[in-house]
């Protein structure tokens, strides 16, 4: 049977130039037709894979009161816990718990006359009561972060670029952001949206997934099953590199459908940034990808920025309405 999602092998990618040949094209094809696509020799051992997961649950096991000390309405860069129900899509509650991290840094002075995205650098926060918590995410978040900008290399060369045609909006501080995130079942409520119907707004997302199903993608009006594969990564495009393609590249719209009472699903989706302070660039493709190139798929009720700090906290506020009122009600009463 053909799967419709592919699994790639990067390691073919730094094999001889026949093999790298083959990889790029089969990189290519499944960007532009699927959008999503499982990654195999990523380099990262099952055994990492298995403790980062183990370690997620060792968190969501947590008692609430533990958990909420750490609750992201404290905090102005949108970092720490929220609860099932927290966080919305398209207006609609989704029903997962999940802790969210970024980059760890130390929050810059605040300039009253400074753009709004400033406030989204800063620290994590970190329950206290797990210790092994903040080293065991920190680690996965490099591991990640290392095998996606590998693969937004072969992107680029894929896309008849230079190799580093983005490294100069992503080095020196970019803005990469990470979950962990507990799908509690369907015991308390009666709708199966774990997550709603979306697109992730980074260059690119690398998900780890336990053994539970859920992940869907959106092709041709049906949606498709994305189960688990052990050992691997499900790979998606973010906006932003459909932005930098003119459309060439498309963002999948994909959701996850909460499991059955008494099911639980765990999974850890990482999302490679680019600086805050940097602009989109709009790839100069050859004549035959530009000719295929259908423009960006902006919602005109959520539009794409090119500037990547404007586009990330546009997306922040509508996702977490509390975090907005508490932290940024001065823009709240701007747009008002």
């Amino acid at each position: 049977m053909t799967r419709l999602v592919p699994v790639l092998d990067l390691s073919g990618f730094d094999r001889g130039p026949s093999e790298r040949r083959a990889f790029l094209a089969d990189l290519r094809s499944a960007a532009r037709d699927v959008g999503f696509f499982y990654l195999s020799g990523h380099g990262i051992p099952i055994d990492r894979m298995d403790e980062v997961l183990t370690t997620a649950r060792k968190f969501f096991a947590l008692p609430d009161t533990d958990k909420l000390v750490i609750a992201m309405v404290n905090s102005s860069q949108f970092r720490g816990y929220t609860r099932a129900g927290g966080e919305l899509t398209k207006g609609r509650a989704d029903w997962r718990e999940q802790l969210d991290i970024g980059v760890e840094r130390k929050a810059p002075e605040r300039q009253p006359a400074g753009p709004a995205w400033t406030r989204l650098e800063g620290p994590n926060q970190w329950p206290a009561t797990l210790p092994e918590l903040k080293p065991a995410l920190l680690g996965w978040q490099d591991k990640a972060a290392a095998v996606a900008l590998h693969l937004l290399r072969a992107f680029a060369l894929a896309l008849d670029q230079a190799e580093d045609v983005f490294e100069p909006i992503h080095t020196g501080g970019a803005n990469h952001r990470m979950k962990i995130v507990r799908y509690p079942g369907r015991d308390a409520v009666g709708d199966d949206q774990g997550v709603g119907a979306h697109k992730d707004s980074g260059f690119l997302t690398l998900l780890l997934q336990d053994g539970i199903g859920g992940l869907q993608v959106d092709y041709d009006d049906k949606w498709i099953d994305v189960d688990p594969i052990p050992g691997t990564l499900v790979v998606n495009i973010g906006e932003l590199l459909e932005l930098a393609s003119n459309g060439y590249l498309r963002a999948t719209v994909h959701r996850v459908v909460a499991p059955p009472a008494g099911v639980e699903r765990i999974s850890v989706p990482f999302f490679l940034g680019a600086r805050l302070d940097a602009a989109i660039p709009l790839l100069d493709l050859p004549a035959e990808l530009a000719a295929q190139a259908r423009g960006p798929a902006s919602d005109p009720d959520n539009p794409l920025f090119r500037d990547v700090g404007a586009n990330l906290l546009k997306t922040r506020l509508r996702s977490h309405p509390d975090v907005a009122r508490r932290h940024y009600a001065d823009l709240l009463e701007i747009n008002s």
